[in-house]
């Protein structure tokens, strides 16, 4: 059956969960444009070129190298795609600038310093900079001449932003803002030229300053010593009456906290593009190991056990990147929206990230897990070698722990999810209430036992529509229960948070297997209906667990009863043989001796 309509929807920020989405509508990976899988090959090219030959050099930090090889990167175009034509850029779309996150995400300690620059390091000034910054800064910044870093973290201040303690002080001229104070964990600090830093202007305003290297009165500590991302050129920053001309204050005086946190959305779905890029690389180093490591006269990947570790993976990162792009494709459409409704290209793609901030910081958590995933399963296929630093796995290992850290935590994103949610319903902008009171509604009545439509893929839409009831169910019995102090119930939040993970994970698949069996047929697809039908089978009980965790915890009696009756019912999967369905999957992945989904 086609999935073909004439009528696009478009969802806002947060309706998916109240909303039905159209698989028509749904951007997808297998509809990348020639020039998108030109751009990704010349990634996947750089990477096997210059980063993957030089990664012990880079880990030792060797002086310099790092700097030219962001400086190469830049030669080559793919510092500059996202950024407009005016300043020397490629001008591409946001899923473009997306594909290049995701590819050159496979380069270790070099995707952290790309990441960086590209992102905190030059968006500020991009969106933020007055026309004369933007000119002097930008060509330099994304044709590789000049670096960028980013200073918002302090030794007190990580996840609470705004306690900073830097200070900002105008002189006695009325030239220069003299800024004390000090910055830690400032990623390519070793080598940037160019730092947004910020600092409190009269001890409470908040505000952004550019500052570059060499400025009087500012200076830098050693390299860190880091568990991961080694070669990721880590230092504290240190400000001595130092001396920032008043016309690099970035934006408004005591907006900067716009500029932190608008930076932050794009950067936490950038971030789940880079994971998932490199779980993709690992995991093929992975399927490659198990194929030629020999144990009881056959290789290991004969072995059922690690059949399902390689399909797990699989399905992990399948999921991540079908919600990645279905999310990339929203915001960019929001940001042509904006534009052509008169709004400068800088507020049109932050609004556009405003917009799906809830569906960012659900990336970023499921991204970052999904990588730690994939190489903690990497390194016990690999057994003992995966131990070894002869083995890639053991680097990537390292270096993937960081990205359930930066960005903010893990915790603090779900926390947001949550908080976003509430907050956008009690604003109008996001109607909870109608479907949260249909919900209760449906709980009263009797399930209907009718025959259901035989319609390709109505059972897993059906699995999914409730699984946003059992969102609706948990999340409005807590507010109403919990009130105003559903704010400091953190595990509850964390609880829903998870539901709603799950959730979006597994629609956006559900949508992406359905957009490819109308465009390929399902026999062309039926690997990837059998990674769909997996998550989906695991997702109900990991749904209904988190569900019975926030519901146990803030309820009890008849009410209790009532609503883990619900959440049964919500959740209930038909009986599915997932173990023959993960041995098809690596299957694939064996034969072809890689990732290939």
């Amino acid at each position: 059956m086609s999935t073909a309509t004439t009528t696009k929807l478009v969802l806002k920020g947060g309706e998916w969960l109240v909303k039905e989405s159209s698989a028509f509508d749904t951007f997808i990976p297998e509809n990348f444009n020639e020039e998108q899988l030109m751009i990704r090959d010349m990634c996947k090219q750089f990477l096997a070129s210059e980063i993957y030959p030089a990664l012990d050099r880079i880990d030792d930090l060797e002086p310099g190298l790092m700097k030219s090889l962001v400086a190469k990167a830049g030669e080559q175009g793919l510092l500059s795609v996202s950024f407009p034509e005016e300043y020397g850029g490629l001008g591409k779309d946001f899923i473009t600038s997306t594909i290049v996150n995701e590819y050159l995400g496979a380069g270790h300690s070099f995707s952290v310093a790309v990441a960086a620059h590209t992102g905190i390091g030059t968006l500020p000034i991009l969106y933020f900079g007055t026309p004369e910054q933007k000119q002097k800064y930008i060509p330099k910044l994304i044709n590789g001449e000049w670096a960028g870093a980013y200073g918002l973290t302090e030794p007190n201040s990580g996840s609470d932003a705004l306690g900073a303690k830097t200070t900002a002080k105008l002189s006695a001229d009325g030239k220069h803002y003299l800024l004390n104070g000090q910055k830690c964990w400032i990623t390519n600090g070793g080598f940037a030229q160019v730092y947004t830093v910020f600092a409190k202007v009269d001890g409470d305003k908040f505000t952004g300053f550019i500052v570059e290297r060499g400025t009087e009165g500012f200076t830098q500590g050693p390299e860190e010593h880091k568990m991961g991302i080694k070669g990721s050129s880590t230092v504290q920053l240190y400000f001595q009456d130092c001396k920032v001309p008043v016309e690099n204050v970035l934006g408004e005086i005591g907006k900067g906290h716009k500029i932190a946190f608008n930076i932050l959305n794009i950067g936490r779905l950038k971030l789940a593009a880079a994971a998932l890029g490199g779980a993709k690389m690992a995991l093929t180093d992975t399927v490659e190991y198990a194929r030629t490591r020999e144990q009881f006269k056959q290789p290991i990947s004969n072995f059922g056990a690690i059949k399902h570790k390689l399909a797990e993976a699989a399905i992990k990162i399948f999921v991540g990147e079908s919600a990645l792009y279905r999310t990339a494709k929203w915001i960019d459409d929001k940001e042509h929206e904006l534009l052509s409704s008169g709004k400068p290209g800088n507020e049109a793609l932050l609004g556009g990230a405003e917009e799906y901030a809830i569906e960012c910081a659900m990336l970023k958590v499921y991204g970052s897990e999904v990588l730690d995933f994939v190489v903690d399963e990497g390194v016990q296929v690999h057994g003992g070698n995966g131990f070894s630093a002869e083995y890639n796995i053991s680097r990537a290992y390292r270096d993937s722990r960081i990205n359930r850290i930066y960005e903010g935590t893990n915790e603090i994103n779900r926390l947001l999810t949550l908080d976003m949610t509430l907050k956008r319903a009690m604003g109008g902008r996001l109607d909870l209430m109608g479907p949260a009171m249909a919900v209760q509604k449906e709980l009263m009545s009797i399930p209907d036992f009718s025959a259901e439509d035989e319609a390709p893929f109505t059972k897993e839409k059906k699995l999914v529509a409730n699984f946003k009831k059992a969102i609706l169910m948990v999340s409005g019995a807590a507010v109403q229960k919990l009130m105003m102090k559903i704010e400091n119930e953190q595990e509850v939040l964390m609880n829903i948070a998870d539901m709603a993970i799950e959730t979006f994970n597994a629609e956006s698949v559900l949508l992406r297997v359905m957009k490819m069996a109308d465009q390929q047929g399902e026999a062309a697809s039926s690997n990837n209906l059998d990674i769909m039908r997996t998550y989906l089978y695991d997702a109900a009980d990991k749904i209904n667990k988190s569900g019975k965790d926030a519901v146990n915890s803030f309820s009890d009696g008849d009410e209790q009863r009532m609503i883990l009756m619900g959440l049964k019912r919500f959740t209930k999967a038909e009986p599915f043989n997932s173990k023959e369905a993960r041995r098809r999957i690596a299957d694939k992945m064996i034969t072809e001796g890689k990732y290939c989904y």
